[in-house]
């Protein structure tokens, strides 16, 4: 399918819920819009805490501190989204058992706003992560994933827009290519399309379009690739687009500090975050806008 067809398509489908420009100013002491941004990745159906005695990550992880943290956080901020930029599935036997409904169940507990979906989550198949979705109190977002003509054709949307103290928030998902990574079997008929042209189409209607004062993409891309600088990654996404304010990325279980800043195609300057693995880190990243919907931002890396 013509990728403009299909997101012309995909986004007449896509309206959800309804979004000015990101700069960097300093602000005065103007009254400040906040918006807190929660994510993880790569959760690998880590639903526990790691061992005392693990040798890497001893008593680190797990859903029930990662509760308490996201609950602490949306009290001291309502305006605060919960996002995850896939690999949900696949490295424990709680999803070797249960195939995925622990996961979804915890996530929809945790009131997780929106998701992607990682190479992982078709473990199970696409019919296997139908069976689940169900479970899933949340929708799940890819731009570059043409489902047409599977079972999840209708049941993940290329975007979603979210309002939080009138600031409008769009938010657009991306997949890595499934072919090599997974056996085609499981994936089926699930048509991969180009993420830079997606997301130049995609940051484009959410900005101009929609009029958002966000632009967020969920990517399980994967950071960067030394080994393969050319290589689709985040950060070669970045430097390619110039409506995207920040990628919360996933896939090469890359643990950052703190966001990485990356000057965009047009040299503004966006973030690029990812926080490891398996559940043993909460990326926050905080927006303060002011009357006129300009922006600054600051984010860090939580250990759970």
């Amino acid at each position: 399918m013509d990728r403009r067809k299909f997101i012309q398509q995909s986004t007449a489908a896509a309206s959800l819920t309804a979004i000015g420009g990101l700069t960097f100013p300093s602000f005065t002491t103007k009254k400040k819009k906040h918006i807190t941004i929660l994510h993880t990745n790569d959760t690998h159906s880590h639903l526990e805490p790691f061992d005392a005695s693990h040798y890497k990550y001893a008593n680190k992880g797990g859903v029930a501190r990662r509760a308490t943290l996201v609950e602490n956080i949306r009290k001291e901020n309502p305006n605060t989204l919960l996002f995850d930029a896939g690999d949900i599935f696949q490295g424990t036997p709680y999803f070797n058992y249960f195939g995925g409904e622990l996961e979804f169940k915890l996530m929809s507990m945790l009131k997780y706003d929106l998701a992607t979906l990682g190479n992982h989550d078709f473990d199970n198949s696409i019919d296997g992560f139908y069976k689940q979705l169900p479970n899933a109190k949340f929708n799940f977002v890819s731009a570059n994933y043409d489902f047409k003509n599977t079972i999840l054709d209708t049941h993940v949307k290329p975007y979603q827009i979210f309002i939080k103290d009138g600031i409008k928030i769009g938010v657009f998902g991306l997949g890595i290519k499934l072919e090599g990574l997974v056996q085609p079997k499981l994936y089926k008929e699930t048509n991969y399309l180009d993420p830079i042209e997606i997301s130049q189409d995609m940051s484009r209607i959410l900005k101009e379009d929609e009029k958002c004062d966000l632009v967020i993409c969920l990517s399980h891309l994967g950071y960067h690739y030394n080994n393969n600088p050319n290589m689709i990654s985040d950060l070669n996404l970045a430097k390619a687009t110039k409506y995207i304010d920040l990628i919360i990325g996933g896939h090469t279980h890359t643990f950052l500090p703190k966001p990485t800043l990356v000057k965009n195609s047009i040299d503004k300057n966006m973030l690029v975050n990812q926080v490891g693995c398996y559940g043993i880190n909460v990326g926050r990243v905080d927006f303060y806008f002011d009357k006129e919907n300009n922006t600054v931002s600051q984010g860090n890396t939580i250990l759970v």
